[in-house]
Parts: structure tokens; C-alpha cells; sequence
């Protein structure tokens, strides 16, 4: 089966964030004096061949902990669902 992971990749709370902080102010010149608080982070799509969507989650885990997070400073979460075959 195929199944597609969503992840999203964010800095830890600890960890400051520059280009959030210089998102926020630009917004706050544009603005958008409502924004209090903005964090920039990472959007990654796979499509995943495997048998179940637990074994498309474990391979998904596995990708962040060795490549796609850095474990000191990000935290990541993963979403599996079934990929739809589209003509």
C-alpha cells in the first residue's frame, strides 16, 4: 500500500527563533498588530510504499531522527494517512 506522512518540524520552545521574530515584525509593519507570536518551521511530504500505516509511521520516525530533525533543537510530529490515487 501507499500511504503519505506529513511532518512537520518545529524549533523547541527553548530554542530562539530569528526568522519568526523578523516574520513578526514585518507583519507588525504591514499591519497585522494582532500577531503576537510567529515560529517558522519545516513541512515535509513522503509518499511511503509499506504494509500498514504503523510501518509507514516507524520509517517516517526513523527519517526524522537520523536526517530530517535536528533532536537537539527541533521537535517533529507525523501525520500517516492513505495516499488516493489520482489520474
Amino acid at each position: 500500500m501507499q500511504f503519505k506522512a506529513t511532518i512537520s518540524v518545529t524549533l523547541r520552545p527553548s530554542i530562539l527563533d530569528p526568522q519568526g521574530k523578523a516574520i513578526q515584525h514585518a507583519l507588525h509593519n504591514l499591519g497585522f498588530a494582532a500577531v503576537e507570536r510567529v515560529r517558522v518551521g519545516k513541512l515535509i511530504e513522503m509518499r511511503i510504499e509499506a504494509d500498514s500505516a504503523g510501518e509507514a509511521e516507524t520509517l517516517s520516525r526513523s527519517a526524522c531522527q537520523r536526517l530530517l530533525a535536528n533532536s537537539v533543537m527541533e521537535d517533529f510530529e507525523i501525520r500517516v494517512e492513505d495516499e488516493v490515487e489520482t489520474a
